[in-house]
């Protein structure tokens, strides 16, 4: 399964980000992040249909990848990786 074939809890909604923009933006990652709260989540930056910076968070189940998190970036929390 793709990350953006990956089911969306009602949770990834609950600041105003589409479907369709959460899979937008897993398409087009542009970098990644651990969690700093949870081992379990990996966060994705991409940008939203309209070129708006994204985060997704994703938790790794047993079942596979599930959608738990999706809101405006904070870019911080994503850095350029090192040379």
């Amino acid at each position: 399964m793709e990350l953006w074939e990956a089911p969306i809890a009602a949770s990834a909604h609950n600041h105003g980000i589409t479907q369709d923009d959460i899979y937008h933006a897993l398409r087009n990652v542009i970098a990644t992040a651990d969690d700093p709260h949870n081992d379990d989540v990996t966060l994705f930056l991409g940008p939203d249909r309209s070129v708006n910076l994204i985060e997704i968070g994703i938790l790794g189940t047993g079942d596979g990848p599930l959608i738990i998190h999706a809101m405006n970036a904070r870019t911080q929390r994503f850095q350029s990786p090192k040379e």
